[in-house]
Order: structure tokens, then C-alpha cells, then sequence
């Protein structure tokens, strides 16, 4: 492998995709602890938990990200992960505000889709239920 000075590195969601671009260093919090990649570190997979990833970009500005659990692949310079929830954030100070707002709107969806499931399911079972009678 060659010597880079970046790497690729997506952010992705089960909708769309957070981020996409080059960076000089991630940072991320993996179920035993913090952890940090450079472009030039061995090929890497771990599972993510709830936390906050920062990513440093070419220009020395950062990225911060609040993202739910997931799992992270790094192979070459390529990064990708993939999370459940993820919100951008501009600081940390306001990073946890947006996290509980975006978190909890997404839970209310979340809530809704499963009631909406769990009635169709029933009426699927009412409607089998109903073809196993015998026809007079």
C-alpha cells in the first residue's frame, strides 16, 4: 500500500449518505473504547457505539458528527461507515441538543412505522383467518 497523505471516508445512513469526502484523521468510539485512524493504518473494522466522531480535514478544520451505533470498515485509504442515526453538528455544545432533537424525532417515526406495521401484520393474520373457514 502506498503512502497517503488522506483518505476517503463516507458516513452513511440506512436513507442517504451523512458525508463524503478526504480527511487527514478520524476519530470514533468503538465498544471497547476510543480509537483514531490515519490514512496510513492498517486495515480496520470495529463496531460503533452511540457517540460523537470528529474527522480532521486537509484545511485543519474538523467535522463532528453525533452518531449511533454501527460499524466502521477501513480498508486502504478508504473509510466507510455505517450507522443507524448520525447528525452534523457544528461544536460540541450544540452537537448534543441537535442529537436529542434529530434522535427523538426519529424515534417518534421510528414508533410510528412499527404501529403501522403491527396493524397491516394483524390484518394480514384476520384475513388468513378468515380464508381457513369453511364456505357454506
Amino acid at each position: 500500500m502506498s503512502m497517503a497523505e488522506d483518505m476517503f471516508v463516507s458516513l452513511r445512513l440506512p436513507t442517504e449518505t451523512l458525508f463524503e469526502g478526504r480527511a487527514t484523521r478520524l476519530t470514533a468510539v468503538a465498544e471497547n473504547g476510543a480509537f483514531g485512524l490515519l490514512p496510513n493504518h492498517v486495515d480496520f473494522v470495529t463496531a460503533l457505539v452511540p457517540s460523537v466522531m470528529t474527522l480532521r480535514m486537509a484545511d485543519g478544520t474538523e467535522e463532528i458528527f453525533g452518531v449511533d451505533e454501527g460499524l466502521l470498515v477501513k480498508k486502504g485509504h478508504r473509510v466507510v461507515a455505517a450507522v443507524l442515526r448520525g447528525v452534523r453538528g457544528d461544536d460540541l455544545g450544540t452537537l448534543n441538543d441537535t442529537v436529542k432533537a434529530k434522535f427523538i424525532e426519529m424515534d417518534d417515526e421510528e414508533r410510528q412505522a412499527r404501529s403501522a406495521f403491527s396493524r397491516l401484520e394483524a390484518d394480514v393474520v384476520r384475513r388468513f383467518a378468515e380464508l381457513r373457514k369453511p364456505q357454506l
